[in-house]
């Protein structure tokens, strides 16, 4: 997976806990109350079943962020974001690709995730990475908008 290579990637620390939900406020939650909030990200650092993996530029600016929360044979994608200034630069697909190439090791079967139904930049994005339409989910954001469920089997069947 060359993608990742070309981009540094590693375990977000709990200093990077603000900056994540900065940017996963303003890349994600826009319009939305405020759900990832410093210390629910805090959570997600210290929780053994989920990773958050972060890429930065230079030393301190955080650059994009991606926590996945893994069970016994599907892994859910809950935030993927990539700082404006950064985007169409192949970080996305590598913060992707590293948190997938994890999930086969773990023994995942399939990844799932939510993306806005007014968002079809995004569903084109998970598209290109092999995931697929798995459903919808009306009212999922706070019942302001619905979410399109996409599904990647890594292997079998997706559960």
């Amino acid at each position: 997976m060359a993608v990742i290579a070309e981009h540094e990637i590693a375990l977000a620390r709990s200093a990077d806990a603000q900056a994540i939900a900065e940017l996963s406020r303003e890349a994600i939650e826009y319009g939305l109350p405020w759900r990832w909030t410093p210390s629910r990200v805090l959570l997600a650092l210290h929780d053994p079943s989920t990773n958050v993996v972060v890429s930065r530029r230079g030393d301190h600016l955080l650059a994009g962020f991606a926590i996945m929360q893994y069970g016994n044979e599907t892994a859910h994608l809950a935030l993927l974001a990539v700082r404006d200034a950064a985007r169409r630069q192949g970080l996305g697909s590598a913060l992707l690709a590293w948190l997938e190439a994890t999930a086969r090791v773990a023994g995942i079967q399939a990844l799932r995730l939510e993306v806005r139904a007014s968002n079809p930049g995004a569903m084109a994005f998970y598209g290109r990475h092999g995931f697929v339409e798995s459903g919808v989910r009306v009212g999922y954001y706070e019942g302001v908008e619905d979410a399109i469920r996409m599904t990647k089997a890594l292997g079998g069947q997706p559960s």
